[in-house]
């Protein structure tokens, strides 16, 4: 027995969407960077490291956050 697929149509932005996207390039694009940018940094102990990670981390979220956030928001207006 198969369950049913309940579909929403919204109006205006799908947030779900957004933050399933943002999580996302987080991860796929966000870890990289702050991997390649702690190589410039010296980060001796390890509460060094995590507080430059968590720290660049929050940062690269916001600004993926608001990046998808406006690609959505352009492409609604599109439609």
């Amino acid at each position: 027995m198969t369950p049913e697929v309940t579909r929403t149509e919204s109006e205006g932005i799908d947030y779900g969407w957004v933050m399933q996207v943002t999580f996302i390039t987080s991860i796929v694009a966000g870890a990289p960077i702050v991997a390649l940018l702690s190589t410039f940094v010296t980060l001796e102990t390890w509460p060094e490291r995590a507080q430059f990670a968590a720290g660049t981390g929050a940062v690269l979220w916001f600004v993926i956050a608001v990046s998808v956030f406006f690609y959505a928001r352009r492409k609604q207006r599109e439609d």
